[in-house]
């Protein structure tokens, strides 16, 4: 027995050490290195052993304190009220447990309770006197904290003065300190592009931000506070009666509370809010892990009382985990309809956010790098709503000797076309655009377009059906339609099937610059493919030509011409044009226009911009006209657009055209101007 006991006492040592490590990790680094379901589990391990031997319970166990000791660096201040933490409810059982102990307590057949999200950031005390914020502290062990004064006073939702007609000898607001969503977004920004470390989370900001013994650098971090109870006060006009008329005396003082809190009564209202938090939480301008419960009678408070380390009047009601530890156990990459290859790592199975995740983005090699991300390796998986599950960080203690570093492959998993990657982008692309099964839909849904081979009729959903049945595999696929074939398809009479075999044989007449534009050449808009038609005036130019001599196009850069010097090379992408052509498709070729030529041209160096709708032409047809007397067309007005042209219901681009005092042309001037400069 003696040997058992002191094998539990073993056990128990250790998981306060692995305890008391992370709370330094989290609380006083603020560098969590295990998500808080990780954490969770370990704590109530840790209480189950010591309620089943409550003489083994120490004086130093975290379970007999709150949070960590304070950072050494600031000064302390001691809460004379106890900055007690919450209890936690995993499922709706526990909470109907924690009703029924509050009812059997209170003698009442239904209990009303104040629910309130619960805010995934940093506990915090501000101390007024005499309506003056005199000193603010942080959790620290829930009896001494960290004076953070200095920083708190940066926080501009957190009052210097309460109001001029109310100002209590003391009072203590408890709230919590957080990052809103969009403000740590734009922190994350503004830290990649110092070049510095990014934060893993808002809360993870928040700490940092609020820790710095510089208070001048957390004045430069947008920090926000929520009230949400209060301590130690002196102030007979603060309601004792209910914990809602408390909360609503802190905003009559100007304090932020959540505008989500909600009066609910019994055990379904408790879990009736909690379902309605969790439908919002991804829109809400914060983050929370949960909502709390509260006995909202102040009386009824203090009857039910406090155990140890947590009131017995309220409990946290945790959402499931959107964090947890699981193992890389490979790393594939998957290729999208648009080419691009997105590294995926499989994982082993684990439980997270309320399903089990077998598979996590890892988004892209400069995010692997940036991680050090290795199969093998243990990591933190998060999810958060419908998001895509991600990779959020490794825990490098647990990686195990030699592991392989990831590298990109040089060739398409799917179609083995060679695979690149752009000067201007993070991500690899595959060059087997008209072939890869990957981007099948993609490229005949493009190819087919209205600007492309205006073939009408052929939209997403029928794409998808001759997609899915094999019947098109590639653009060249469809000028070998049968009408038996597309009748067999849902919705697809053999009416409409004449109507699709009609416009894909009318598309087989078009232009260059369609034909080229169809092809989806990466970085090869309308403008561009216009470009490529009018100055090499045929296919087998361009299919040949180099990226040099692409180069001297006007508006082709390096990046352009080496998307386009990679597609022609990939032999597949070969292929399917000749089968295009020997289709029947045609176009008119001329020899080319030299660049230079455009010197000479009417309105050479003028660039106009359409906004509203023309009645005498398409757009189409405008940007033709332009382009015809040597003018460019652009979709932004800056102080280098020479004209706008005003149609019917113009657009905001009229409103910037004024204030930069652009010249404004109507239609008829507009057509005025073309026509005194007709060649």
């Amino acid at each position: 027995m003696c040997a058992e006991i002191e094998k539990i006492k073993q056990q128990m040592q250790s998981l306060r050490t692995e305890i008391e490590q992370h709370n330094h990790q989290y609380y006083a680094l603020d560098d969590p290195v295990i998500p808080d379901t990780e954490y969770d589990k370990l704590f109530a391990r840790l209480q189950q052993l010591e309620q089943a031997h409550p003489q083994l319970i120490t004086v130093d166990s975290p379970t007999q304190r709150v949070g960590a000791s304070p950072l050494k660096e600031f000064s302390q201040i001691a809460h004379v009220v106890a900055m007690l933490s919450l209890n936690n409810a995993f499922v709706d059982e526990d909470v109907e447990a924690f009703d029924r102990r509050v009812r059997e307590v209170l003698l009442s057949n239904s209990v009303e309770y104040m629910a309130e999200p619960k805010f995934d950031g940093i506990a915090v005390s501000l101390r007024y006197e005499k309506g003056i914020f005199k000193a603010g502290a942080t959790r620290g062990d829930g009896y001494v904290g960290e004076d953070i004064t200095l920083n708190l006073r940066t926080i501009r939702s957190i009052p210097l003065v309460l109001p001029h007609d109310h100002s209590p000898l003391l009072l203590e607001v408890r709230g919590e300190v957080l990052m809103l969503k969009a403000d740590f977004l734009a922190l994350n920004e503004r830290q990649v592009r110092m070049g510095e470390k990014i934060f893993a989370n808002p809360r993870n900001a928040a700490a940092g931000s609020l820790r710095q013994l510089d208070s001048t650098i957390t004045a430069t971090r947008r920090l926000a506070f929520f009230a949400y109870g209060v301590g130690e006060f002196d102030d007979p006009d603060l309601p004792r009666d209910k914990q809602s008329h408390m909360m609503d005396y802190l905003v009559s003082l100007r304090f932020p509370v959540a505008k989500e809190a909600k009066i609910v009564s019994g055990v379904e209202g408790l879990l009736s809010y909690y379902q309605s938090i969790g439908s919002q939480r991804e829109n809400l301008s914060y983050d929370i892990d949960g909502v709390v419960y509260k006995v909202n009678a102040v009386l009824d408070q203090e009857k039910l009382g406090y155990v140890s380390r947590a009131p017995r009047f309220a409990i946290a009601h945790k959402f499931p985990a959107q964090e947890a530890l699981t193992q890389i156990l490979d790393i594939t990459v998957q290729v999208g309809r648009t080419g691009a290859l997105t590294p995926v790592a499989r994982l082993r199975p684990v439980f997270v956010g309320g399903v089990t995740v077998t598979n996590a983005t890892l988004h892209n090699i400069d995010e692997i790098t940036r991680k050090d991300v290795r199969i093998g390796d243990t990591v933190v998986v998060r999810r958060a709503g419908d998001v895509i599950p991600e990779v959020a960080s490794i825990v490098i203690e647990k990686r195990l000797q030699q592991v392989p570093i990831f590298h990109m492959p040089s060739h398409c998993p799917v179609c083995h076309s060679h695979v690149v990657r752009y000067a201007d982008e993070a991500v690899f692309r595959c060059t087997g655009g008209l072939f890869c099964p990957a981007q099948r839909k993609q490229a005949i849904l493009h190819f087919a377009s209205r600007r492309a081979m205006d073939i009408e009729g052929l939209g997403e959903k029928l794409v998808e059906q001759m997609v899915d049945h094999a019947i098109v595999r590639t653009p060249a696929d469809l000028y070998k339609l049968g009408l038996t074939a597309l009748a067999n398809l849902q919705r697809m009479a053999q009416k409409s099937a004449n109507n699709i075999l009609q416009a894909i044989e009318e598309s087989k007449h078009t232009t260059l610059s369609r034909f080229i534009y169809a092809l989806g050449i990466r970085n090869v808009g309308e403008t561009t493919a216009k470009d490529l038609a009018k100055y090499l005036g045929s296919l087998d130019r361009l299919m040949t030509i180099s990226d040099v001599q692409l180069q001297q196009i006007p508006d082709v850069g390096p990046v352009v011409a080496q998307s386009i010097v990679n597609f022609f090379a990939e032999q597949h992408n070969q292929e399917v044009i000749e089968q295009l052509r020997a289709s029947g498709i045609h176009w008119e070729e001329h020899e080319g226009q030299s660049p230079q030529s455009d010197a000479i041209k009417p309105l050479s160096g003028k660039t106009f911009v359409l906004t509203g709708t023309l009645s005498g032409m398409s757009r189409e047809q405008a940007k033709e006209k332009i382009a015809m007397l040597g003018a460019k067309v652009s979709g932004q007005v800056s102080k280098k657009t020479d004209y706008v042209v005003v149609g019917i219901d113009p657009g905001s681009k009229y409103d910037k055209a004024v204030s930069l005092a652009v010249t404004l042309l109507n239609e008829d001037e507009f057509m005025a101007l073309l026509q005194d400069h007709q060649q």
